[in-house]
């Protein structure tokens, strides 16, 4: 505990100047290290690291917005709201940009999976994005579109690729989902074998 305090004061002293530290204390105010948790200041900090407008700010941007985001989805320190949750990924994700928030990306291919927000040609849209830029959970979510057709025309092929390797990367989701698509093409030995693993 007395390191996060002596850390939370050293951020204090360079929040104005340093997005850095501004960030660290939002993240210590959500979490409550080294004081009580304070959704609402964590949130107003985020705010703020995503209008630093320097380069080396830029990844931090796109990292607060994705969390404000969330903040927005889940009601932590700010008003529910789901025009707000995917306007900040939206921003964080920055039209797919590899540099950007690859999290938001994926987020949003989530976002517009909900029956609130389902939108599955959109969700499609930003899994493809964030896979493309390495999302392991957005791999194998599109494994899921292209084997049900949703958002996409049904693709077999294409489906038993993307679970294949997103199994192989470790996504558990990925190889649950192609033990079934095994068993289901009675290859029992397979499936078998993948869900022992």
């Amino acid at each position: 505990q007395g390191l996060y305090e002596e850390a939370r004061a050293l951020f204090e002293q360079m929040k104005d100047k340093d997005p850095r530290a501004l960030y660290q204390l939002a993240v210590m105010d959500y979490d409550g290290l080294g004081a009580e948790e304070n959704h609402e200041r964590a949130v107003a900090y985020m705010h703020k690291v995503a209008t630093f407008n320097t380069p080396e700010a830029q990844p931090l941007k796109y990292t607060a917005l994705y969390n404000l985001g969330w903040a927005y989805l889940e009601g932590f320190g700010v008003r529910h709201s789901d025009t707000e949750a995917e306007r900040m990924w939206l921003l964080a994700a920055d039209d797919g940009n590899p540099k950007a928030s690859v999290k938001a990306q994926s987020a949003l291919g989530m976002f517009y999976c909900r029956p609130d927000s389902l939108d599955l040609k959109k969700s499609f849209f930003w899994h493809s994005e964030a896979c493309g830029n390495g999302s392991v959970e957005s791999q194998a979510a599109l494994g899921v579109m292209y084997l049900h057709g949703q958002g996409i025309r049904r693709d077999t092929w294409s489906a038993f690729q993307c679970l294949k390797e997103a199994a192989e990367r470790g996504s558990v989701y990925a190889q649950g989902h192609l033990v079934a698509f095994y068993y289901s093409r009675k290859m029992y030995s397979r499936a078998a074998e993948l869900a022992s693993r």
